[in-house]
């Protein structure tokens, strides 16, 4: 999440379902409601063709392909419709086409479309509606063969393992085996040494496949997925997903690697986290090559048996063609003082690239085993690439972040014998074992009236067995390349570059507001008055202040790479990452959805990445997918799993939405499918124990849970389940309009606060006319999923009682009592809810410069929780003995500030931008 330059400067479940199929039903098809508050009306080309681009410059470049998601304004296009693709310059391109989502009418409202290499590198392209897609000039065949699954694109065959270790059987050019026993490798030790001397063993434990499904296959895209577990002996630990893409045409493959933690982490220490090829060595010993990524498009070039530096000279022939890994010519037409001697010049067979920190990188080679290491280079940060093979052919590979997901690290081993082989180190073996253990003992908070003093101190909600790893997970990626001979040192280059920043096209902003998606609560920029571009400007100032502050702070490593912190510390200049709740910030007040926000209108690429960085992040680690608390996210805090507020406010499938429609990335899909039932850990989990005055017991006929962001989250995960079609689209339709029915007919709606859900029908009960509203339950993405669901469904009376909650909420004790019989207090974050009035005004077309201008009043002079035009707007350089490295820090930010900041300024302008004042 530092900056991400152009492409040419480049620098950013096993356990969770089956992915989205077209195949899924739809459950249910209600009437179709009005088009969306803010959304643009008569948009030229929102049902028509679209120009789609890169986000980054460079085109598709050495990638294999690239899926890229479209919406559609409700009505426009119907179910089944064909597209096709073209370059600017009328080249057709073939494109993979496949719905994600739907509108009830049944009509499209998300397509996603896959293209190989064929792509190339145009700089745009032309997505039209209705016309056949072109057909891959090289065919793309899935076959089963035996328990196996063969991917054929034409350039490349692999085989893909349905049971035993070998993942990868084998990768194939042409009659050439190229690769081979792909296998995921897992190191454990017992203990952790603390002290000066080093006595704990390592075990290693091999990847054990469970199960094997094809997703896709073809014609341009195919998809497999492995599920299974790292075993050893009797134990089986560890469960991995992992998916391979593969593209017509493509010599390369991608693979999206998961791992779930359940084991005990007091016992259970990650020595090292790897994937690991058999490569098939052939050529001659100088026509084998090694090549190591290092920083930018640096590359570390070397022969097995090198013939250049010599003391007698091969000839000026023989040694550019070996540098530039072409075959070398006979020997014998050598200087025959070299060639006489050629045994006597030493193979190097081992290669280390070792990356521990965000800062620093090492390189040292060796011989063979037995035998001394001697340094090779180092440097800041590597690309994450490398190379391993001859003129014969050879195995390209590369992790995604690879420095930003420190410590990491790549191995050659054995390139003089007959078989090199490759490892890429998620987790280095040569860094200190991953410990997940909790960072302190509890300091005697054993009872709930502790814990709650605990949290008025350091912010953090404690509780003993609460602070565990059990169940969280994390994603990488990681891109091969089966060579037909050494690459050139461009295209390595250019292999590398898709490795670190893979090539993304995406559909214009113009265009994704005109589709009216996502509550369309967005509109592209605008600066077209000075009060607007004074907005814009505050907007790109947090932006690139946090991007900056990623960079500067290094939030970086396996596990914490893609968040940021919650709170700052002026006295320290430094952010609170060591006290309590003020630590990493876990998605608190939805700062996953500012970014996403962000992008949609600005299609700027950098913050595409930022944002995609933290989805990756809060949907894994934030979150638990296995045990008794799957389907919830961990309170912000010190460590991401170290609060004991487990809730739906952080797994909330409204923060993965955007990416999963964006890229249709299936990983992402089976994170929110995995929520459907997430109503469930109600029964395991009551997210109030620590303050309720009354006796509560869960009952699965009257489960206490929040109309805010409990229900929220719920509402997202079956929203997305309904309009994606899935297995349990019929049930989550229905248990999503009965809340919505129930929760409308109870005399206060939405400020009644709490109800009593029945798990089964979906239903709250009955409840008494009350008054409780808290300044948290619509700040986690309830703003947006009410707003998806008024324009989806016209279930009677949800809109009303949404929009009286919008209403409400910024009214007067006095204005409240009237409709209510009653009034809330300590409600604060007037600035962030200065979008709910907005919404209200853009609904209640009749009160709508009424509620605007109250919207642009709270936005402006807020509460103590906000930002104004007379906030600094700057940052304050920070250098010698008062911080640990120099840079600067902004006293005056905070992370719950930005995000709520960044909403309200982003969906009041497209609600209400025509009322702002001057």
């Amino acid at each position: 999440m530092s900056p991400i330059p152009r492409r040419n400067v480049l620098q950013a479940a096993a356990v969770a379902g089956a992915a989205a199929h077209a195949s899924w039903l739809l459950g249910g098809t209600p009437a179709h409601a009005a088009r969306p508050a803010g959304a643009a009306t008569g948009a030229k080309g929102a049902d028509g063709p679209v120009e789609i681009t890169w986000l980054e410059d460079g085109g598709l470049g050495e990638a294999p392909g690239n899926t890229f998601g479209v919406p559609w304004p409700m009505g426009a296009l119907k179910a089944g419709t064909p597209f096709s693709l073209g370059a600017a310059d009328g080249t057709a391109v073939p494109v993979q086409t496949w719905p994600t989502a739907y509108w009830p009418d049944g009509t499209l409202k998300w397509t996603a479309h896959a293209v190989g290499p064929e792509a190339g590198n145009a700089a745009s392209y032309r997505l039209t509606p209705g016309d056949a897609p072109a057909a891959p000039a090289r065919a793309l065949t899935v076959t089963r063969k035996g328990g196996d699954v063969v991917v054929d694109t034409g350039t490349v065959t692999a085989r893909i393992g349905g049971d035993g270790g070998s993942l990868v059987k084998s990768v194939r050019r042409g009659s050439t085996e190229i690769a081979r026993d792909g296998r995921l490798v897992l190191l454990r030790q017992g203990r952790i040494d603390d002290g000066d001397q080093g006595t704990q063993k390592w075990q290693r434990f091999d990847g054990d496949i469970e199960k094997v499904a094809v997703e896709q296959d073809g014609p341009v895209r195919a998809v497999v997925r492995v599920d299974g577990r790292h075993r050893r002996g009797s134990r089986g630990w560890l469960p991995f997903s992992v998916r391979l893409y593969f593209h017509a045409g493509s010599d390369a493959f991608r693979m999206l690697h998961t791992v779930t933690f359940d084991g005990d982490e007091h016992e259970d220490f990650i020595r090292g986290l790897g994937v690991r090829f058999t490569v098939p060595m052939r050529d001659e010993h100088h026509d084998r090559h090694i090549r190591l990524g290092g920083e930018g498009r640096g590359l570390l070039s070397e022969a097995v048996r090198g013939v250049t530096g010599l003391r007698r000279d091969p000839g000026a022939e023989v040694r550019a063609k070996q540098v530039r890994g072409e075959r070398l010519p006979d020997p014998a037409t050598w200087d025959q003082r070299v060639t006489s001697r050629l045994h006597l010049i030493p193979t190097w067979g081992d290669y280390t690239l070792a990356q521990l920190s965000a800062d620093g990188f090492t390189v040292r080679k060796r011989t063979k085993p037995g035998h001394g290491w001697i340094a090779a280079g180092g440097g800041r940060r590597a690309s994450g690439f490398g190379y391993v093979g001859g003129v014969g052919g050879g195995l390209s590979f590369g992790l995604r972040d690879f420095w930003r997901k420190h410590p990491a690290q790549l191995d050659v081993r054995g390139a003089a014998t007959d078989e090199a082989e490759v490892t890429l180190w998620l987790w280095s073996p040569e860094a200190q074992p991953m410990d997940l253990r909790f960072y302190h003992d509890g300091m005697g908070q054993d009872t709930h009236a502790e814990q709650l003093e605990g949290l008025n101190i350091t912010y953090e909600d404690y509780e003993p067995g609460f602070g565990t790893p059990y169940g969280i997970a994390r994603t990488s990626e990681l891109m091969f390349w089966a060579n037909a001979a050494t690459p050139a040192a461009e295209t390595l280059a250019r292999q590398a570059e898709a490795v670190q920043t893979p090539p993304q096209l995406a559909a214009p902003p113009a265009h994704l507001a005109a589709a009216g998606v996502l509550g369309a609560l967005f509109a592209p920029v605008d600066r077209s008055t000075p009060a607007k571009a004074r907005l814009e400007d505050h907007l790109d100032f947090l932006f690139d202040y946090y991007r900056d502050q990623v960079e500067q702070r290094r939030w970086y490593g396996f596990w914490d790479y893609g968040d940021i912190m919650h709170t700052y510390d002026a006295d320290r200049h430094q952010w609170r990452y060591d006290v309590g709740g003020y630590a990493w910030d876990n998605s608190e007040l939805s700062p996953d959805l500012w970014l996403w926000y962000a992008y949609l209108r600005s299609g700027r690429a950098d913050v595409f990445r930022f944002a995609e960085a933290m989805t990756r992040h809060t949907g894994e680690v934030d979150v638990y997918h296995l045990g008794k608390w799957a389907g919830l996210g961990t309170r912000h805090g010190v460590q991401h799993y170290a609060d004991s507020a487990k809730q739906q406010r952080i797994s909330t499938a409204v923060y993965r939405r955007p990416y999963y429609f964006l890229t249709a990335d299936e990983r992402c899909g089976d994170l929110m499918h995995a929520l459907v039932d997430s109503d469930e850990t109600f029964l395991a989990l009551d997210p109030l124990r620590k303050i309720r005055t009354e006796p509560y017991e869960p009952d699965p006929r009257a489960l206490g849970i929040g109309l805010g962001t409990d229900w929220s989250g719920l509402a997202a995960a079956w929203l997305t389940e309904w309009e994606r079609r899935g297995p349990k689209a019929e049930r989550a339709e229905k248990k999503l309009k009965a809340t919505m029915r129930t929760i409308a007919r109870m005399p206060n709606g939405f400020c009644t606060g709490e109800g009593r859900y029945d798990i089964e029908t979906g239903e709250f009960a009955e409840a008494e006319k009350k008054v409780s509203m808290s300044h948290l339950s619509a700040m986690f993405g309830q703003v947006e999923i009410c707003a998806e669901l008024i324009h989806l469904t016209d279930v009677e009376g949800f809109e009303e009682a949404w929009l009286q909650y919008c209403r409400l909420y910024g009214a007067t004790r006095a204005e409240q009592q009237a409709e209510l019989g009653g009034y809330a207090t300590n409600l604060i974050l007037q600035q962030g809810h200065s979008r709910l009035t907005a919404y209200a005004a853009s609904r209640l077309k009749d009160e709508r410069e009424k509620y605007g201008t109250r919207a642009w009043r709270e936005f402006f002079t807020k509460d103590a929780w906000g930002y104004s035009d007379s906030s600094p707007w700057k940052t304050e350089k920070i250098s010698g003995p008062m911080a640990l490295v120099e840079g600067s820090g902004a006293a005056w930010v905070d992370t719950n500030t930005t995000a709520l900041y960044g909403l309200a300024a982003i969906q009041n302008l497209a609600l209400i931008g025509d009322l702002l004042p001057e």
